[in-house]
């Protein structure tokens, strides 16, 4: 009997051990103590239901507590629906004292918003307290006379909290600030006024309001660096000039074929005559009009002329063959 009220002992002892270990790890107590020692009004019954809802009380309490401590006046519905949301509280929270240390108006919704638009919200309201400088890479530019820069600028901005969500990036401030770049040397007559006035590089830039739709203001451009590069006017004349020559060449060949063609055609047409001689002769002296002697002296008159030119050749390749010697 003693064994028996032995044995149930300690099963009722193991179970309630059970039940409060089961307790303790679900219901975060101890995070229940840490909000109320912060005077955060945090009910056990609401750790409990996020646990059911997979929300891990401790991303929620912690910030919520932070933020308590800063004056900043969040609920837990707030943080607990961003989280829900997949939002960065901690950026989000971290982000609203710094804010409220600046002295800049930033609501929990707008920087939730910004926070969800995949931006980092401490990162904008950093950079609307400490503007930040950003380097552009060499923009190629040419003046009126050909004459190539290669110009880079610093321009310095400052994030804008109201256009954050749905304004450009620096992506676009930078292809903005290239096209203003090429626009104005473009305009200038020569480079040598580009290169002796740089700021008005920077104010025909700043005139023409760059930052609208982004998500930073321009405080100010200023032109770092300018190099001259390549003269691309006489390198475009150049290639213009090799092109006028390539065309006057293919006309020039045009017209020799047309010559060759030409040539062959009259020579065709004297081959064709010499070739009605011999009729013409059978003709006339068929009709007598040519006498065989008379037929005689143009044979011989005909060997005697292609004699005087065979002498005419081997004279002129001794000449050509004693010239060689001398040299």
């Amino acid at each position: 009997m003693f064994m028996q009220e032995s044995i149930g002992l300690i099963i009722l002892v193991g179970v309630i051990g059970l039940l409060i270990v089961l307790f303790f790890s679900f219901v975060p107590v101890g995070l229940w103590i840490s909000s109320l020692a912060a005077n955060v009004k945090v009910s056990i019954f609401n750790l409990v239901g996020m646990r059911l809802r997979r929300v891990r009380p401790d991303r929620i309490v912690l910030p919520l507590i932070k933020a308590t401590k800063a004056g900043l006046n969040l609920g837990v519905n707030q943080l607990e629906a961003h989280f829900l949301a997949g939002g960065n509280i901690d950026g989000v929270v971290n982000a609203l004292i710094a804010s409220e240390r600046a002295g800049i108006e930033l609501p929990f919704e707008k920087a939730a918003a910004i926070d969800l638009a995949g931006r980092d919200v401490l990162e904008a309201v950093k950079m609307s307290v400490n503007p930040k400088v950003i380097e552009t890479p060499k923009v190629s530019a040419v003046a009126k006379d050909g004459i190539e820069l290669l110009v880079k600028a610093r321009v310095t901005v400052r994030a804008n909290l109201e256009r954050l969500v749905g304004g450009a990036g620096e992506a676009t401030i930078l292809a903005r600030i290239g096209e203003g770049i090429v626009t104005t040397c473009g305009s200038a007559d020569y480079h040598t006024a580009v290169l002796e006035n740089p700021d008005d590089i920077s104010k025909v830039i700043l005139a023409k309001g760059l930052d609208s739709g982004t998500a930073f203001e321009i405080l100010s451009i200023d032109i770092a660096d300018i190099d001259v590069g390549r003269n691309i006017g006489a390198q475009l004349q150049t290639v213009q000039a090799e092109a006028d020559k390539n065309i006057a060449q293919a006309k020039a060949e045009e017209r020799r074929a047309m010559a060759v063609a030409k040539e062959q055609e009259m020579r065709a047409y004297v081959v064709e005559a010499e070739a009605e001689v011999p009729k013409a002769m059978a003709v006339a002296l068929r009709e007598g009009k040519l006498g065989v002697m008379d037929y005689y002296d143009m044979q011989n008159l005909k060997a005697d002329t292609r004699m005087r030119e065979k002498i005419s050749e081997v004279d002129e390749k001794k000449i050509v063959d004693d010239k060689k010697r001398d040299k």
